[in-house]
């Protein structure tokens, strides 16, 4: 990695990447949440590291609840399994970002004081390191602070500069942490063309129980699984290969993350979550008349079912003979994603919109795909990859973005795309918190 400031060029795809997230004592830590949750939304997942200054102006609850891991502190601090911290993070993080860094820090860092859990990281690690700057603008302009700057560039860190404007003294001067877009676009920058160091999460630092478990209590998610079934006549059927596996997966990890869950589902071949409102929806009408009923009172709208794209234009009323032969006249169905979309067009507050594309062979239709729906953000599959098809237990998939950039996250079980898709929705909820204001919603062709 370029020693070079990394205050530009594109963040790319976080997928799948451990970031490690260092705070100093700047006032600027407070940043440090916005930031966290910024790269989360990249697809990242979040080390928080913390120093005991730090820890004066941002409380860690903070960075653990958006993150759902434990803040590491010190040195020698051990996990849960009894490895010691800095060391798990040092060896499979993808890179390191600390921001904001203070005088000190830089100082530390460059004479290599590993006298805290971040520093240690730093001197233990080979990730790349990005450097975020944070201080009064005389400090920052003091030739020791240069000194110590220009030194971790011979490292090989990328420093982020910061930014020259109103500060905490009231002076006005070049010393503001440099704007979340820029630190990612770093982070980006630092990791690309990088293998994943380490895609084993039993390796990563763990996930920490009960932290993050009720980011949604309040929400109310409204979730469609399984596929449809359109009569032919009161035996047969047209339908999409489904289990529910993936709807029912987002079902139960919303539940568990404290929302209150409404499940429409077609035909399933999985248990369905007791705890939810269950609503059966057996046509594409019927599910299409589900939603519009009750899309108007959700907080996140899940759409994980596989809706089958045509129907008989005419239904027997008794079986139809065999001997007869069938002939089959079919008529497409109603997109219901596209339906919601067109609905709460120009509304102030829309609702996010996610949706699922199955595909065989191919994602090159899934962008445009994405711009016709109308959807902040369609996740795209190839159902026909092992391991990535119906009823299986994972799912490989890619995330396609609204400016058609394309995101792929490495093969993961059902229930950690749907961990990581309510991820994305608490990482893009609008500032405010209204739970009328956090809208999203997630269309599936495939279970």
């Amino acid at each position: 990695m370029s020693g070079a400031d990394a205050g530009a060029g594109g963040a790319g795809s976080l997928a799948g990447r451990l970031v490690v997230l260092g705070v100093t004592g700047s006032i600027a830590a407070y940043k440090a949440a916005e930031l966290a949750r910024a790269l989360i939304a990249q697809g990242a997942e979040v080390q928080p590291q913390m120093t005991r200054s730090a820890q004066e102006f941002l409380g860690p609850l903070t960075l653990e609840t958006l993150t759902r891991r434990r803040s590491m502190s010190e040195a020698l601090e051990l996990l849960p399994d009894g490895r010691i911290g800095h060391i798990v993070a040092a060896d499979t993080a993808d890179v390191i970002v600390v921001a904001p860094a203070t005088a000190r820090w830089l100082a530390a860092m460059a004479a290599g004081l590993a006298d805290d859990a971040l520093t240690a990281t730093c001197l233990a690690s080979t990730a790349p390191v990005v450097v975020a700057p944070a201080m009064d603008g005389e400090m920052f302009d003091h030739p020791a602070t240069r000194a110590n700057i220009e030194r971790l560039r011979t490292f090989g860190y990328a420093i982020v500069e910061p930014e020259v404007g109103p500060l905490a003294s009231g002076a006005v001067g070049q010393g503001r942490l440099a704007e979340t877009a820029r630190i990612v676009a770093a982070v980006g920058a630092a990791v690309a063309g990088r293998p994943i160091r380490q895609p084993d999460a039993t390796q990563r630092p763990p996930l920490a129980t009960g932290l993050g478990a009720q980011d949604l209590a309040g929400w109310h998610v409204l979730v469609t699984a399984g596929g449809t079934a359109e009569p032919i006549d009161p035996v047969r059927f047209i339908g999409n290969r489904s289990s529910g596996r993936m709807g029912v997966a987002v079902a139960e990890a919303a539940l568990d993350r404290g929302a209150r869950v409404s499940l429409i589902h077609g035909t399933t071949s999985v248990a369905l979550p007791a705890a939810a409102q269950l609503i059966h929806a057996p046509t594409a009408a019927e599910m299409r008349s589900g939603v519009e009923t009750l899309v108007d009172d959700v907080d996140l709208l899940v759409m994980a079912a596989a809706v089958a794209d045509f129907r008989p234009r005419r239904q027997s009323s008794s079986k139809i003979d065999r001997r007869a032969g069938l002939t089959l006249e079919l008529e497409p169905t109603d997109d219901i994603l596209a339906g919601v979309a067109q609905r709460l067009q120009g509304r102030a507050r829309r609702p996010l919109l996610f949706g699922f594309a199955a595909e065989t062979g191919s994602l090159d239709r899934v962008p445009a795909k994405a711009a016709r729906k109308g959807v902040d953000l369609l996740v795209a599959n190839d159902v026909s990859e092992e391991g990535s098809g119906f009823g299986s237990d994972t799912n490989r998939v890619s995330i396609v973005l609204s400016d058609g950039s394309v995101e792929p996250w490495p093969q993961l079980s059902k229930r950690k795309v749907a961990e990581r898709l309510l991820d994305r929705a608490v990482a893009l909820r609008p500032p405010d918190g209204a739970s009328s204001a956090a809208h999203a919603s997630v269309q599936e062709s495939h279970a």
